[in-house]
C-alpha cells in the first residue's frame, strides 16, 4: 500500500483529493476514435492518455506498481470521485472494487481501447457515477508484448491495423502464468491484485475459435468451482443480469464457444479455468471473475464498442448488488477451513446441463483446394438460431481435507517468495522441534511430452500419506489455513491439485535419487541385510517368484533391496511440505 500512496503523492495533491475537479478543457480523444475504429493506441499513447486524464480530473489516478519483464512498471488507473488522500483501497466497507485487466494478449486490444473510453466517460460524467463501485483497471498488462507491434501474428483476426504480440518480453503467455509466476509481470499482478483486493474482475480478450453471429461472448469463472452461494449468484443472477442488460442495448451475448475446428450445434462445455488462468486465479480469493471474449472476425469497431457496453453493464450490476456481493464473499471465505473437504480437481458433470438459444452459421465439410482433405466452411448466408446443450456443471474429481497448517522448509525460498508475493501470512519456526504431521510420498505422475510455457508439466499425480513425527527446523515457515488465502495455499501446496507447485515442476529435485550404489559393493551388503531381516528376505523371495520380469532383472532386485534398507535416501519421492492438523 505504501507504493500506491507514494505514487499518489506524485499524481494528486492534497488540495484536490475530493471532488471530481476538471482542470483542463482540452478534448481527450483516442487513437481508436481518431481512426474511426480501425486502429489501437500504442503503449506510449495509452499511458500519455491516462496521464492527461489524471491531470484533468481528480477522480482519476494513475499509479506505478512493480516492474514487469520489459523493465516498465505495471500501471493501475482508478476512477474514484470520493478518493481519500490516505488510501483509496482501505476502509471501504460500503464500496466494491471492480478491476479490469487489459492486454494480457496485446494482439487482443479491444479492452485497451474500450477502457480508455470508459475511464474518460466516467470522469467527464457521460456515464452515471456508481455510488458503491471504485473502477480500477490495468491499462496494459503485457507491456513487452504491446511494444512488439505487428500486423500479421493474429492470423484469424479482423483488425485493428497494428497490434501487440501474444508473448511477453520473455515470450511467456501471461494467461498461463498466474500460479507458477515465472514472469515479473505475474508477480506484479499478484501484488496489485492482493493490494486492491477486487470484488469483481473482468479480463478482456478476443476469441480464436468457431464462427457465429455474436460479437460478444462471456466466460464466467466456473460456478461450482467458485462454490457455495457465491457460485450460485454467478450462475443464477450475475450472468443473467449481464445478458439481459446487453440484450436491452441490442448487444446479444452467449457463453464462450468452447470448440475447436468443429461446429457448435452438437453442444459444448464451459471452459474449465484452473488457477493458471486469470479467472481461475482470482477465484482463489473469492473474487467474481469473468473474461470477455469478443469474436475475432467481427469488425474491430464493433468489438471495442461491445466491450465498452459490457463493462458499463457490469459496473451497474455491481453497483446495484454491492451489499449482496459483500455478504456472499464474506460468507464464502468462512466456508474454507481446517477439516473441510476441498476439491483440487474437477470434471464435467454430464448428468446436468443447460440449454441455450444459439445464433450460429451453418457449417459444412467441403474439399480443401490446398490439401484435398475435408475442411470446415461456415456459410454466413445461412444463419440459424437453435437450441443447443451447454455443459456448465462440474463435479469434484479429486479432493483433500484442508489441514490446520502447512510447514514449508526454509530451503524452498522460491515457494516462500511466491507465498509472500500473494500476501499469504507466514510465521517462522522459532526453534527446532518435532511435530506430528502428514507426509506425502509421490507414488505416480505423468508428464507432458512437449514444453509448455517453460515447463514440462506433470498431471495425474498420485500420492500416499503417512503420519510421522517430523523434525521441523528453526527458520522454516508455517502457513496457517485460517486466513484469506486458504484456497491459494491448498491449490498450490497440495501436489494432486491441477496447478500445484509440484505439477509445475517446483519440486522435481525430489524425483531423482541423489545417492545410489555400486552393484559389486552392494551385493555383499545386501546379502547381510537380508539375512538380518528375515521378513524383508521373505518378501523379496515372494516377489521373485510372482514377478517374472523382476526375477530376470538382477539390477532391479538389488535396487529393490536397497530401497528397503537404511541406505536408501529418505528424501527421494518424499514431498517436502508437510500437513499439520485438520
Amino acid at each position: 500500500m505504501r507504493q500506491i500512496l507514494y505514487t499518489c503523492l506524485i499524481i494528486i495533491t492534497l488540495a484536490s483529493c475530493s471532488p471530481n475537479k476538471h482542470k483542463d478543457s482540452k478534448p481527450l480523444t483516442t487513437t481508436f476514435e481518431n481512426t474511426k475504429g480501425t486502429e489501437t493506441a500504442t503503449y506510449k499513447k495509452v499511458i500519455d492518455f491516462y496521464e492527461t486524464l489524471a491531470k484533468n480530473y481528480t477522480s482519476i489516478a494513475l499509479y506505478k506498481m512493480q516492474q514487469t519483464d520489459i523493465g516498465e512498471p505495471l500501471r493501475l488507473i482508478t476512477f474514484n470521485p470520493n478518493r481519500s488522500f490516505e488510501s483509496e483501497f482501505s476502509n471501504r466497507e460500503d464500496k466494491l472494487v471492480l478491476l479490469i485487466n487489459n492486454g494480457i494478449h496485446p494482439g487482443e486490444s479491444d479492452g485497451i481501447d474500450a477502457t480508455m473510453l470508459l475511464m474518460r466517460d466516467l470522469a467527464e460524467g457521460k456515464i452515471k457515477t456508481p455510488k458503491h463501485v471504485i473502477v480500477a483497471a490495468i491499462p496494459v498488462y503485457n507491456i513487452g508484448g504491446a511494444l512488439n507491434r505487428n500486423s500479421t501474428s493474429r492470423t484469424n483476426q479482423n483488425g485493428p491495423k497494428e497490434y501487440g504480440f501474444r508473448g511477453n518480453a520473455r515470450n511467456y503467455d501471461l494467461n498461463r502464468d498466474f500460479i507458477k509466476a515465472d514472469t515479473k509481470n505475474a508477480r506484479a499482478f499478484a501484488n496489485l491484485f492482493r493490494t486492491v483486493k477486487p470484488d469483481v474482475f473482468i479480463d478482456n480478450h478476443v476469441s480464436n475459435g468457431a464462427d457465429y453471429q455474436y460479437t460478444l461472448t462471456h466466460l464466467f469463472t466456473q460456478h461450482n468451482k467458485l462454490g457455495g452461494e457465491l457460485g450460485k449468484y454467478v450462475q443464477s443472477s450475475l450472468m443473467p443480469q449481464l445478458e439481459d442488460s446487453l440484450q436491452q442495448k441490442k448487444w446479444d451475448i452467449t457463453p464462450y464457444v468452447n470448440v475447436f475446428n468443429r461446429t457448435p450445434e452438437s453442444g459444448f462445455s464451459q471452459f474449465k479455468d484452473s488457477p493458471r488462468y486469470s479467472t481461475g486465479y482470482t477465484t482463489l480469493f473469492n473474487t467474481l471473475g469473468m473474461m470477455v471474449e469478443t469474436h475475432m472476425l467481427k469488425p474491430y469497431k464493433d468489438r471495442v464498442e461491445g466491450t465498452y457496453e459490457l463493462m458499463k453493464s457490469m459496473i451497474n450490476i455491481a453497483d446495484k448488488d454491492a451489499e449482496l456481493i459483500h455478504q456472499l464473499r464474506n460468507s464464502n471465505r468462512l466456508t474454507y477451513k481446517a477439516g473441510v473437504t476441498y476439491p483440487v480437481q474437477w470434471q464435467i458433470d454430464s448428468s446436468q446441463s443447460s440449454t441455450i438459444q444459439f445464433k450460429g452459421y451453418e457449417g459444412e465439410m467441403i474439399d480443401s483446394k490446398i490439401t484435398g482433405a475435408k475442411r470446415l466452411k461456415y456459410n454466413r448466408d445461412k444463419p440459424f438460431t437453435k437450441e443447443i446443450t451447454y455443459y456448465d456443471y462440474f463435479k469434484p474429481k479429486k479432493s483433500v481435507t484442508i489441514p490446520e497448517s502447512y510447514i514449508i522448509p526454509k530451503g524452498y525460498w522460491n515457494v516462500i517468495n511466491l507465498l509472500k508475493q500473494n500476501k499469504i501470512k507466514l510465521e517462522k519456526v522459532q526453534k527446532d522441534t518435532v511435530m506430528t504431521a502428514e507426509v506425502y510420498k509421490i507414488e505416480n505422475f505423468e508428464t507432458v511430452k512437449s514444453p509448455y510455457e517453460g515447463h514440462y508439466l506433470h498431471y495425474n499425480t498420485e500420492v500416499s500419506t503417512k503420519t510421522e513425527n517430523v523434525k521441523v527446523k528453526k527458520g522454516d515457515y508455517i502457513a496457517k489455513t485460517d486466513q484469506e488465502g486458504v484456497r491459494y495455499l491448498v491449490e498450490t501446496l497440495e501436489p494432486t491439485a491441477t496447478d500445484s507447485f509440484f505439477n509445475w515442476n517446483f519440486f522435481d529435485t525430489i524425483l531423482q535419487q541423489k545417492e545410489g550404489f555400486s552393484p559389486y559393493v552392494w551385493e555383499d551388503k545386501a546379502e547381510a541385510f537380508l539375512n538380518n531381516n528375515p521378513e524383508i528376505k521373505k518378501a523379496f523371495e515372494e516377489k521373485k517368484e510372482n514377478d517374472p520380469d523382476f526375477a530376470k532383472n538382477w539390477y532391479a532386485q538389488l535396487d529393490w533391496i536397497h530401497k528397503q534398507s537404511p541406505n536408501y535416501e529418505k528424501s527421494h519421492l518424499r514431498y517436502p511440505i508437510i500437513r499439520v492438523g485438520g
